[in-house]
């Protein structure tokens, strides 16, 4: 594919900022995993790409539970690529085990939306990933970011912090 049809997204300090939300809650929403074959090495260790799925899939859930669809955001004209990823693996999942997957928003600036993620243990004593993701509202037809989030998605947002 050539470079020009790739859309080109600005550097995550070009976005400029509406407002700024900042979280008010520590509340995390929860989304449960077990270790499967499909998950893991041939250790049965957890690899480690397995781990974004996890995040993708609790970040999506947890968007869903506030009246956000992917599929609805496709029907609106818009999507909402990762721009930025960060993690740090502490400790390693072997095949069989469960996790709680923990995401949450903790900032809204603009059309920018940072999430927090955390994989742990079902009682919580151990903690296997953390990081931060970051999205941005790009428009489907133009490939370019938006200037303003769709009404309904920046009042769920909203409802959240």
């Amino acid at each position: 594919m050539s470079s020009q049809s790739q859309p080109k997204l600005p550097p995550n300090v070009a976005i400029s900022p509406e407002n700024i939300l900042q979280a008010t809650t520590d509340q995390w929403f929860k989304y449960t995993v077990r270790v499967q074959p499909h998950h893991t090495d041939y250790s049965g260790t957890v690899w480690h790409g397995t781990y974004l799925t996890w995040i993708e899939e609790a970040r999506v859930e947890y968007l869903r539970s506030v009246g956000i669809d992917f599929a609805e955001l496709v029907k609106l004209g818009f999507h909402l690529p990762v721009i930025e990823l960060s993690l740090c693996y502490h400790h390693f999942i072997q095949l069989g085990q469960e996790a709680i997957i923990k995401t949450r928003i903790n900032q809204i600036t603009g059309v920018q939306m940072n999430f927090d993620c955390r994989v742990e243990s079902l009682n919580t004593q151990e903690c296997y990933v953390t990081g931060a993701i970051t999205l941005v509202a790009v428009d489907r037809e133009k490939g370019k970011i938006m200037h303003h989030l769709p009404p309904t998605v920046r009042d769920a947002l909203i409802n959240l912090i």
